[in-house]
Order: structure tokens, then sequence, then C-alpha cells
């Protein structure tokens, strides 16, 4: 059942939503993929790609231990404006879930790491300030940090007119934004405090912007690189970036 174009996942028993989720990939998509262990019990199809958004979301699947399906979703091609995707990700963005368990879709990174760890009860403290810290530094990865380096990404690489006042605008405020994680980072093993959700989504934008802001900016970041490398060596952290694999 559907109203518009956003099923009514709710209204689907438990047994009918494996099936009905078929419906739901894109024309064309390439062949769902198994994520982590055993795709005949996975209760969760997650809808991504090679991006850092989408690394986050199976970085934290690996880490919960979540049997999972995965399907790629190329936004190289187009294919995050399907209709059948939009029924669940109705912002035409990767990543996006289906939590079989609950009969839900879940859009927006950020939403969908609260809702994995709110789910499986790890990563995110129940202690009222603990918690805080969490969800603080995951919204400072949300609103400010991805943010600014996919725009500073576009103004330097894919636009098609350079423009110096734009680039140097989204620049500075990446450096500015390197410069607060590693205050943090100088004084915590990991970004808030506890090994987190927010360092599942901060990691896979930092990893890939880090060096050239160094390069940029004559700034080592050094207390940013050594949590790099502490991530690096969380075999959940180094499987989750590997999904959805590229041929």
């Amino acid at each position: 059942m559907m109203i518009g174009t956003r099923p009514l996942i709710n209204n689907f028993p438990r047994g009918d939503l494996r099936a009905f989720i078929q419906l739901l990939r894109p024309h064309g998509c390439p062949p769902l993929l198994l994520g982590a262990r055993n795709k005949d019990t996975a209760m969760i199809d997650l809808y991504t790609w090679t991006t850092p958004n989408g690394r986050k979301i199976s970085i934290a699947l690996e880490e919960m231990g979540l049997d999972y399906n995965v399907h790629p979703i190329d936004i190289g091609k187009d294919e995050q404006f399907s209709p059948n995707f939009l029924a669940i990700s109705p912002n035409n963005k990767i990543p996006a879930i289906v939590d079989h368990d609950h009969g839900v879709s879940v859009f927006e990174s950020g939403a969908i790491l609260i809702h994995l760890a709110e789910k499986t009860g790890q990563f995110l403290p129940k202690a009222p300030n603990d918690r805080a810290k969490v969800l603080e530094w995951l919204s400072w990865q949300m609103a400010g940090f991805g943010p600014m380096l996919g725009q500073l990404n576009h103004f330097m690489n894919r636009a098609d007119e350079k423009l110096p006042l734009a680039i140097q605008r989204f620049f500075d405020e990446s450096v500015r934004l390197y410069k607060v994680l590693d205050k943090q980072l100088a004084g915590h093993e990991y970004v808030a405090g506890a090994y987190s959700i927010a360092d599942m989504a901060i990691y896979p934008w930092s990893v890939v912007a880090l060096g050239p802001i160094q390069g940029g900016s004559g700034e080592s970041f050094e207390h940013v690189a050594a949590w790099h490398e502490r991530m690096a060596a969380r075999p959940a952290v180094a499987a989750g970036m590997k999904i959805p694999a590229t041929s």
C-alpha cells in the first residue's frame, strides 16, 4: 500500500517486506551485494554509494555486527532519482536503509546512525552528559565539516568555472574546522571520549581530505592524523570503507 510515492512499510508483514523491498531497487541497478555476515538473515537493506556519507553507515553496520544487504545506488548514473529510490529517500540522497525488524525506512546519515545506535544499544551513551557530547559532534559533522569539505571539493575539482573567492572561502573554513577537530583530539582518544557514532560520521570525510588540507595550509593536524591511524586499525572500519565494492 502506498500514499503518494512513499510506501507505508509498516503495513507489510515482515515476510512480505523482504520481497517488497526488491520493488524499490532502481531499474538497471547492479545486483544486490552481500554486506556483513549472512544475507539470508539480514534485516537491514542498505542503499549506498562510494562516498563519505555512504561509508558512515557501512562502518556502523560492521561495528554493530548487524547483518545487512547492500544495494549500490550509482549516483554517477543518476540512480538516486529513480522513483523507487525516492520512495525511501525523498531527498534523492544516499545513504538510506530499510530496517525490517521495525518496518521502517530511514534516510539522512545522521538519522540512520542514531537509529542503528538506539536499535543495538551501542556507540551512543545513555548517560545524558555523554550522550550530549556524541550528538554535538555528530551534529558538527552534519552541519559543518561535511558540507564545507563537499563545497571545497566542488569548487576546486568539479565546477566548470574556477571561482577563487569561493575556493578560498571554503578552504579557509575547512582549515578552521580541522583545527577544531585537532584540538578536540589532543585530549581524547576518540572524538567524544569513548568510540561512538560521532567517529563513524567524521572519519570518512576527514580521511579523504586531510592530505590536501595539510598540503595547502602547512598545518600538520597531528592529532587528527593519529586518530586516523586508530580508526584505520579497527577491522570494522576497514571493512566498512570498502562498501560498496568498486570494480
